[in-house]
């Protein structure tokens, strides 16, 4: 792997490309060949997006099959394996005098190319006739589903069709051969994910130190965007979840002002260098310390996370390990008062969901929701594991047994979502399991989410990066830090 020193000041006019040996990325390809049968494998790059003008663009970010499968993080690129003839091309144009001006010098496409095992490059508009070949001869051409307009629409021309038949016409063995592929994380992926973890790991113990009554959210927000920018010129891995108002689940404005009986979820990581994410959840006391309801609240979600952790291994379906979070969780609330019944019918009929009404986890890896954009029931289903169409249970995006390599983030939490508590108590829905009097004396009280990132390994499970606060202990003395 070329692995630049940490901090170490490069002042080439574009340091060296971060990029795994080739050997891994012929590898790689081989396995996905082996499991396809014939055919043309078409892998189109990414292009820029504009903000709001061509010249003014959003930060380049590579498609996530394409890095995985050629390495190569830049605009402009696409390739194909043609199964028949055990062949592989780049196509990408040589930089021109105009791009040097304007974007800098970069390597030829050959040279590229050997970078990543590929011994065939040429221009892109020599795409068209290396799909034009294979359709002659009655090959199919296979590829990916489409998450970008753009992407859609480039297909469509080189395909010679509409965009709506693109959009809807992808190869599901194609996606469903990236996804086994790229569900398994190799040694390599793992030590990009710790990478990401790392400088997660100083984001959140930034934040714990920063966030105090008075500070607006922005602020906290601000000084961890400057610390992964500083550390890496690389980009965090999600826009992040700063909030007091933890009971919206993606709530990414940060508008607030803290207030000392606030609590606040900090749903942020980062990506290292080569586009590995990293996603962690905590939950922080503004006034530096928990009080008794947050405390009750706080132990029970800290509880399930540890339970499904330690739960987690092989063949261990994911939809179990949410089961018993809600299991917990609705134990838990039982003690408090805020339900009642036993906890096994309550997760059983679905009760529970009024305070877990999301999923426990999903794929982490090259994307936050890893391969995601090839179809998040292939990605976390299977045969004999159908998405559950109920409230409360048609979020979770992976329920199927995990296995060896899988990288998964764990996530229980409680919310207090006072919209729908109400809609929920005027529909007199689950009256013998909850009780609505006690819970709207909660009102206002937001939400506890924890997260980790763990690697499911031969026999049990490790969680990834190094230790950021998660005990009560543990953060209310990181906060005094």
């Amino acid at each position: 792997m070329i692995r630049p020193g940490k901090n170490r000041v490069n002042n080439s006019i574009f340091p060296a490309p971060k990029l795994f040996e080739a050997g891994i990325y012929r590898r790689r390809r081989k396995e996905l060949a082996s499991c396809l049968g014939k055919g043309l494998l078409l892998f189109i790059g990414n292009q820029p997006c504009a903000v709001n003008y061509a010249a003014n663009q959003y930060p380049f970010r590579q498609d996530s099959s394409f890095l995985y499968y050629w390495g190569l993080d830049e605009p402009g690129l696409a390739a194909v394996m043609d199964l028949d003839l055990g062949e592989e091309i780049l196509f990408g144009d040589d930089p021109g005098l105009e791009d040097v001006i304007w974007t800098g010098p970069r390597p030829a496409m050959k040279e590229k190319a050997l970078r990543v095992g590929v011994e065939k490059a040429g221009p892109l508009a020599g795409l068209a006739g290396a799909v034009e070949k294979a359709r002659r001869t009655g090959r199919p051409v296979h590829y990916l589903p489409p998450y970008r307009r753009a992407t859609s629409v480039f297909l469509a021309d080189l395909l010679g069709t509409g965009v709506a038949r693109i959009e809807t016409g992808s190869s599901e063995d194609f996606a469903r051969a990236v996804i086994a592929q790229r569900s398994v994380k190799g040694p390599e992926e793992t030590e990009q994910i710790e990478r990401a973890l790392e400088l997660t790991a100083l984001m959140h113990h930034r934040a714990m130190a920063l966030t105090r009554p008075g500070i607006r959210e922005r602020e906290v927000v601000a000084a961890m965007q400057a610390l992964v920018y500083a550390e890496t010129e690389g980009q965090m891995a999600y826009w992040p979840i700063f909030t007091r108002n933890g009971q919206i689940m993606h709530n990414i404005r940060h508008h607030c002002r803290l207030a000392a009986s606030d609590l606040v979820i900090n749903d942020s990581g980062a990506e290292s260098e080569m586009h590995y994410a990293s996603d962690i959840t905590r939950t922080l006391p503004v006034s530096g310390r928990f009080d008794t309801r947050q405390k009750e609240i706080y132990q029970i979600v800290n509880e399930a996370l540890d339970a499904c952790i330690a739960s987690l291994k092989p063949g261990a379906a994911f939809l179990d390990l949410h089961m018993l979070a809600g299991t917990i969780v609705s134990r838990g609330l039982v003690e408090l008062g805020l339900m009642k019944g036993d906890a096994d019918e309550i997760v059983g009929l679905g009760a529970h969901t009024l305070f877990f009404p999301v999923g426990l986890g999903h794929m982490l890896g090259l994307d936050v929701h890893d391969m995601e954009g090839l179809g998040e029931d292939l990605v976390g289903y299977d045969s004999s594991y159908r998405r559950d169409s109920r409230f409360g249970f048609r979020y979770l995006r992976l329920a199927k047994p995990v296995e060896k390599g899988y990288v998964v983030t764990v996530e229980p939490g409680i919310y207090f979502v006072e919209e729908l508590i109400g809609k929920w108590k005027e529909q007199g829905r689950f009256r013998d399991f909850i009780n609505y009097p006690e819970v709207e004396r909660w009102a206002g009280f937001g939400g506890v989410r924890l997260e980790d990132d763990v690697l499911v390994t031969e026999n049990g499970s490790r969680v990834l990066g190094p230790p950021i606060a998660r005990t009560i202990t543990e953060v209310e003395e990181a906060m005094a830090r």
